[in-house]
């Protein structure tokens, strides 16, 4: 018993210094974003609680930068990124954890292949293949979004997942529903997606988080300042303010806060949504 008590210590121990570790460029980020003209944000040793505390610098980049329209616009294509990427995994999972067809190990393998794949390397093609389609703010907003959403539209990880969900729920319940009367896509829409709500929660938080900070690809196809997201605007914050550190964390920390809200409102299916995935496929 002591044993078990000694390594649970132990193990809390480690969790709590892991978290803190990770909450520390957070907490320094805040206190720069609160700290007022006189005090020195490169003072040594580092000062984490604000002398002069103040909130003008979140009104100051309020001001400065169209915030509120580049949080708008990440939130548009944050959202339809997370139904394009619920739907298309779900449907493409389907098949592969419930059905039986030909080449369907090679279909699979192939899908997860994918994951290896940096997005760096197939960046040109893709963005030429954009140009191409007209997917770029050049022609309109709707375009412009467009060209942000669809190439993160679905990914081998959301396909993984959902399989990995739909193989936990028991074949008995689908031969039920069989007998019942419903169909393939009755089966699907009725029966086995409300069972892998956790699961479609957890792909919702991974997708939501990744296209909200996603900045790269945004960067490149967005020429329209109308249409920047809101890693984009931070960054032209930055380089229009580069020696005022203060303003950069305050409009950082702003970007910060949809994230933290999406994840408090899903949080419950979230631990619930990783032990649906925890099964050997």
């Amino acid at each position: 018993m002591k044993k078990e008590k000694t390594k649970k210590v132990f193990i809390h121990l480690i969790l709590i210094i892991v978290c803190i570790l990770s909450l520390i460029p957070f907490l320094w980020l805040l206190s720069t974003a609160l700290k007022g003209r006189s005090e020195n944000i490169f003072a040594y040793p580092p000062v984490f609680i604000p002398r002069d505390f103040t909130i003008n610098n979140f009104i100051e980049v309020l001001k400065i930068i169209p915030i509120v329209k580049y949080v708008l616009n990440s939130f548009i294509v944050a959202s339809i990124t997370v139904i394009l990427n619920v739907i298309l995994s779900a449907l493409a999972a389907y098949p592969l954890a419930r059905m039986e067809f030909k080449g369907k190990k090679v279909a699979f393998f192939a899908i997860l292949a994918t994951i290896m794949v940096p997005f760096q390397t197939i960046m040109l093609p893709v963005y030429i293949i954009t140009l191409k389609l007209h997917l770029i703010d050049n022609y309109g907003e709707m375009f412009g979004y467009l060209g942000l959403i669809l190439p993160f539209a679905v990914n081998a990880f959301g396909i993984f997942l959902m399989r990995q969900a739909f193989m936990t729920i028991p074949k008995e319940i689908e031969e039920s529903a069989v007998v019942d009367g419903c169909n393939s896509f009755q089966i699907f829409s009725k029966l086995l997606l409300p069972m892998v709500k956790p699961t479609i929660a957890l792909l919702a938080i991974f997708t939501f988080i990744g296209s909200w900070g996603e900045f790269l690809w945004p960067s490149i196809v967005l020429t329209n300042e109308q249409l920047f997201t809101l890693p984009v605007g931070i960054n032209n914050l930055s380089s229009a303010f580069s020696s005022d550190y203060r303003l950069v964390a305050a409009g950082s920390i702003i970007s910060i806060v949809p994230i933290i809200i999406f994840f408090l409102a899903l949080q419950k299916y979230f631990i619930a949504g990783t032990n649906d995935g925890a099964i050997k496929g």
